[in-house]
């Protein structure tokens, strides 16, 4: 029987991380390296993506580019194949948050959320599946959200995306999986990040979505590692398709 510790090892795995220069992507980013993988961050902010590679080291290469611009794609899978080889595992945590309600919404940040939320996650994986399938092995993970299944004030074109992703989530899986390449969904609950600076500058309001929860505390940095590290590796080569909500029970309430 293999050892069940070893599920988790990514020694050997090349992991890019989108998003990688804050929050959640900055922290898969490090706990993908912890578990032995060597990772390509990505992310538009070269001087913040810089300081991860310092933190690093050798483990961690650094790809400055908008993974929104969809004419530039070939030139991002060369960029993100070139340190380490093509990736085996590809983790989507870019993301953006207009906070335009509905009669707000104009057409550039409708485009702006489903560009970066749900068609970069896709065509991105487009690029970088044929050498998982190579390979006959591969992990995508996309990043849900609360939103993916309850609507939020202000939360209309982030909630479109994020609903899209549970459909993509599972197109991907029906598409792909044949090949050995999983495709599974992370949706967070409340993390302290730039996108919920707003929720945690007020400690109320901080409180009130802690209460929602039944562990009735908000999420940090720690509780994303084990389900990253589950559905990156080895110990969920049977799970596809899935969104799995981490959230300290928010939506089962």
């Amino acid at each position: 029987m293999r050892d069940p510790r070893s599920l988790f090892d990514l020694t050997g795995r090349v992991a890019c991380v989108t998003g990688a220069s804050s929050g959640l992507g900055r922290r898969a980013a490090v706990a993908l390296a912890a578990a032995g993988a060597r990772v390509i961050g990505v992310a538009r902010r070269e001087e913040a993506l810089r300081a991860l590679q310092a933190e690093l080291g050798e483990a961690c290469a650094i790809v400055a580019a908008d993974v929104a611009d969809r004419s530039r794609m070939e030139k991002l899978r060369e960029a993100v194949s070139a340190p380490f080889g093509a990736p085996d595992i590809l983790v989507h945590a870019a993301g953006v948050n207009t906070r335009q309600a509905a009669d707000d919404v104009t057409p550039e940040g409708w485009d702006k959320t489903i560009g970066l939320n749900l068609s970069a996650p896709f065509f991105l994986s487009q690029a970088l599946v044929p050498a998982m399938a190579d390979r006959g092995w591969g992990r995508i993970v996309n990043f849900a959200s609360l939103q993916t299944f309850r609507a939020f004030p202000g939360g209309i074109a982030y909630g479109a995306s994020k609903a899209g992703i549970a459909q993509l989530t599972r197109a991907m899986a029906e598409a792909w999986s044949s090949s050995g390449i999983t495709a599974n969904a992370i949706g967070p609950g409340f993390f302290p990040t730039e996108l919920t600076e707003a929720v945690f500058s007020d400690p109320e309001r901080a409180a009130r979505n802690a209460a929602q929860t039944c562990v009735h505390r908000n999420g940090t940095m720690e509780d994303i590692d084990g389900p990253l590290l589950f559905l990156c590796s080895d110990a969920s080569g049977f799970v596809t398709g899935q969104t799995l909500m981490v959230d300290g029970g928010f939506t089962a309430k």
